[in-house]
């Protein structure tokens, strides 16, 4: 497919379903409405090519549990086939063609989206397990009526409590601490496949440091690069990651590595959450590597954490700092179990 000429987002038409076909039909009802929950045009990141595969006019729509079996009837009985040419009701793989204009509560809803109603707040333990993009799905996506209840959750979900984020920000020091000086020990004893591997590993975890730095939830993997882009990077961070995966010698992409430590670690000093840290690259210990010596952040970052009760953790992290499967990440009914991992 070439370029998006013509290209209306979901977003765009989303809306003018809304506004055409379900407003007019619930101009007595209290609810909410918007693009929430899963897909590349909820982060308005869809494009023409999204066309091809489960994309259409897609609405949660949220009222009173009084009103869900009412409100379903009345918009299945009412949809046209079509909306500016393009199915109301379609399908992909295995899923029939139906309508998406889902009908729910808020409380129905998020507990499906995030495994809990948080009208009902949220303890450290349940922002820790709740994916980043099971996040977005609820603050991401763009809102065409409201009533007063989606803006509350949407509110409550925004960003992490203070303590939960310096305590995220201390993991993910500390992930880049465990592996920055295996990029050269690796091609030390020739295995430059695995210098590669980890070079990558650690590029995702200093691009997954910058969006917690900058407040941004990350979304699944497809769209990381993405999301991390449209931070900006004045100071040529994606520059120094995008040198160190493309590298062809050892000495090159330890060079481009170590350069980005220092950028993002001069973004930590910026932030003015701890003390100073000295950003400058250093040998470790008395090896032929050069590294930030991260775990110097880790500790200026676990003492700016005031909750005794994270301040004592394991240095696991969140879900999304310790688990990379799909079919993980997007099931509350199978992540929400491992919330044991932080009972002590």
């Amino acid at each position: 497919m070439s370029a998006d000429h013509g290209f209306v987002s979901a977003r765009q038409l989303s809306a003018g379903f809304h506004d055409d076909v379900i407003r007019p039909l619930l101009s007595e009802v209290p609810y909410a409405a918007g693009l929430l929950g899963w897909g590349s045009d909820v982060l308005g990141y869809d494009t023409a090519r999204s066309t091809d595969h489960g994309w259409g006019p897609r609405l949660h729509v949220l009222v009173d549990a009084d009103q869900v079996e009412r409100i379903t009837k009345l918009i299945d009985d009412n949809l046209p086939e079509q909306y500016q040419g393009h199915p109301v009701r379609f399908g992909w793989d295995a899923q029939e063609p139906v309508h998406h204009i889902t009908v729910r509560t808020v409380g129905d809803w998020l507990n499906d989206q995030v495994g809990r109603d948080v009208n009902q707040g949220m303890t450290a333990e349940d922002w820790l397990i709740t994916p980043q993009q099971q996040l977005l799905g609820v603050v991401a996506g763009p809102v065409y009526a409201d009533d007063g209840r989606l803006q509350r959750v949407r509110d409550e979900l925004s960003w992490y409590p203070d303590d939960v984020w310096r305590w995220m920000l201390t993991c993910q020091w500390s992930r880049i601490a465990q592996e920055e000086a295996f990029v050269q020990r690796t091609a030390e004893v020739g295995d430059h496949l695995g210098s590669r591997i980890v070079a990558a590993r650690l590029v995702r975890d200093v691009m997954r440091l910058a969006l917690l730095m900058e407040r941004a939830y990350a979304p699944y993997t497809k769209w990381l690069g993405t999301a991390f882009a449209r931070l900006g990077h004045d100071d040529g961070l994606d520059v120094e990651l995008r040198n160190a995966l493309a590298a062809g010698t050892p000495k090159d992409r330890e060079h481009a590595l170590t350069t980005a430590y220092e950028k993002v670690a001069r973004r930590h000093n910026a932030l003015g959450i701890t003390e100073y840290v000295d950003p400058e690259p250093r040998q470790y210990f008395d090896r032929p590597a050069m590294v930030l010596d991260a775990g110097r952040f880790v500790a200026a970052c676990r003492a700016t954490v005031e909750d005794p009760w994270l301040r004592e953790l394991e240095l696991v992290g969140s879900i999304d700092q310790f688990a990379d499967n799909t079919d993980l990440l997007s099931n509350p009914a199978v992540y929400t179990k491992l919330i044991a991992i932080y009972q002590k």
